[in-house]
């Protein structure tokens, strides 16, 4: 046991050495002036499956190798991409997309229509794109035009336009795909080193506006190997927790990107059952968070500020609805949180009493008792978890912090509370946190939440123009509300360190979702021929209007 233990730390040592030596030979100082080394999550993190928008590439950030038919701009107002055009059906069902003409892949093949419908109906097969369910199918009307036909009315589906790379019908192989990628996006696959790198070289016949770099390095390291990494002048742009906040690195400056990812506890409100998930990946249920007394009272005595304090360094922004209050289908509640007082009497009128004294209440014989899971990875969210926990003692809650990997969690996590994400510029989220329909079915709706008057307001809002349907997701999330399945807690800040060559464009950056968006707005970035500081701490564009 102690040699395998011995021959780990060996090979950890050796992956990590080869890491560093890649990197240290690739110095900011001795770099042309048009090649990048980043570490940041969003393309930081290694894609198991590779670089294939069939298997989630691209689904939230900008995918690109792969061009998409549409993309956000830092208003989160949806642009043009490949498309040029479009238009919706009356009754909503029906979406149809122009794209443009004389477009090729980095194969040189051509891109069109067919391709955008064989990337389609092949991302509604796999299930592991945007959320495609709405989709019946995708026909060519012609080499430039493209059908969506929907099984339902639904509103929000020109968003799901921005979320899939389209792919090489003639040549996709959903084996190869991964490693030899084929696009028509700003860059193109040079070299995947797995575990340590990936290099994207500028496509020179991209269409839209060529980015100034022309070579991007992603290392893949932990947070402090990174930082260390950046120190030492060998990434030029690095994420880290906001719990770096208040270190420096010479010649490098910080900024600090708000986003609408949030954070919750995630409750399932459901009595345990026995039964799984209809994906078998979950037990259904708890008995002790299936209580709606637990739930509110954990929604009423929680302190969002010290939470934001504690795990972001007072950066986050405290959450009180499902949705960040930037955009314009929140609720922008407010609520006086902290309230141990009245958490405490709503416990105890609906039963839960501390008989023998240990601090915790019980009902029927139950303690009010439960595991809160985060990912191990995620220093943020253990802090939220711990904080959380010690919170709830104040009202006679015990709750227990249980560090897992996300394969663990996702076994548990419709029988177990843990630390959920999420965030997204389509309210369609609304719909896949509350909707019965999808209860069970990957990380959609995990607390198992089942209201039909809620399933009925969100059908009601699918059958709306989109930007007059704003209002109608607000009552979505009102009725839901009142269940608490989610307790909303705070949105994520995301911390960089860039070097100071280097200017990453604030002011174009976009609205950061679930996960960021760091290189969203890579066709602005450029070097800094001053060699200055662009500017210290500073926040990027949150708010739509």
């Amino acid at each position: 046991m102690e040699n395998k233990y011995i021959i780990t730390i060996i090979a950890v040592i050796i992956i990590i050495s080869a890491i560093m030596v890649v990197i240290t030979n690739n110095n900011s100082q001795n770099r042309p002036n048009d090649e990048l080394v980043v570490c940041i999550a969003a393309h930081g993190g290694e894609p198991e499956s590779g670089f294939n928008p069939m298997t989630g590439w691209g689904k939230r950030d900008d995918p690109l190798i792969q061009s998409t038919l549409f993309k956000y701009d830092s208003n989160a107002t949806l642009i043009n991409d490949l498309a040029t055009s479009y238009n919706i059906s009356d009754d909503l069902k029906t979406y149809t997309v122009n794209i443009r003409e004389g477009i090729k892949f980095t194969d040189e093949s051509p891109l069109t229509a067919e391709d955008v419908v064989f990337t389609y109906n092949k991302a509604k097969e796999s299930g592991e794109t945007t959320n495609l369910e709405s989709l019946d199918n995708a026909q060519k009307v012609n080499d430039t035009t493209i059908q969506f036909t929907l099984n339902r009315p639904d509103s929000t589906f020109i968003n799901k336009l921005a979320h899939v790379g389209i792919v090489p019908s003639d040549s996709y192989n959903n084996i190869t795909y991964g490693e030899n990628p084929i696009g028509s996006g700003p860059y193109k696959l040079k070299q995947w080193d797995k575990g340590q790198q990936v290099i994207f070289e500028r496509n020179e016949d991209y269409y839209g506006k060529k980015p100034y770099y022309r070579k991007i390095t992603n290392v893949y390291l932990d947070a402090e190997t990174a930082f260390v990494a950046a120190k030492n002048g060998e990434i030029d742009v690095v994420e880290v927790p906001v719990t770096y906040l208040n270190s420096t690195i010479e010649g490098m400056h910080t900024q600090i990107m708000h986003s609408i990812d949030g954070r919750y506890l995630s409750l399932p409100v459901m009595n345990n059952t026995e039964e799984k998930t209809v994906d078998g990946k979950s037990y259904i249920g708890n008995d002790i968070t299936s209580d709606s007394a637990i739930r509110e009272a954990l929604m009423i005595g929680i302190n969002r500020t010290n939470i934001s304090q504690g795990a972001y360094n007072g950066l986050a922004d405290p959450l009180y609805d499902v949705v960040s209050s930037s955009l314009p289908w929140s609720l922008n509640s407010s609520l006086s949180d902290g309230d141990i007082t009245q958490a405490k009497e709503i416990l105890a009128s609906n039963g839960w009493v501390d008989s023998d004294g240990d601090g915790i209440v019980e009902k029927d014989g139950k303690k009010a008792s439960f595991n809160l899971n985060y990912g191990s990875n995620d220093q943020d969210d253990q802090i939220i978890a711990l904080s959380v926990s010690q919170q709830a003692k104040d009202f006679g809650i015990e709750i227990i912090p249980q560090s897992k990997q996300w394969s663990e969690i996702r076994n548990i996590k419709s029988s177990e509370p843990f630390v959920f994400s999420g965030g997204d510029l389509d309210p369609y989220m609304l719909y896949q946190y509350y909707s019965s329909s999808l209860a069970g079915k990957g990380w959609n709706n995990v607390p198992g939440y089942n209201n039909p008057q809620v399933d009925k307001l969100m059908e009601n809002a699918m059958n709306i123009e989109l930007n007059s349907s704003y209002d109608s997701w607000k009552e979505v999330d009102k009725l839901a509300k009142k269940d608490n399945p989610y307790i909303p807690l705070a949105t994520k800040p995301f911390l960089l360190f860039v070097s100071d060559r280097v200017d990453i464009s604030p002011n174009t950056q976009k609205i950061y979702p679930h996960g960021g968006d760091f290189l969203g707005n890579i066709y602005d970035w450029k070097h800094n021929e001053n060699n200055t500081t662009v500017s210290n701490e500073t926040t990027s564009n949150n708010t739509t209007s």
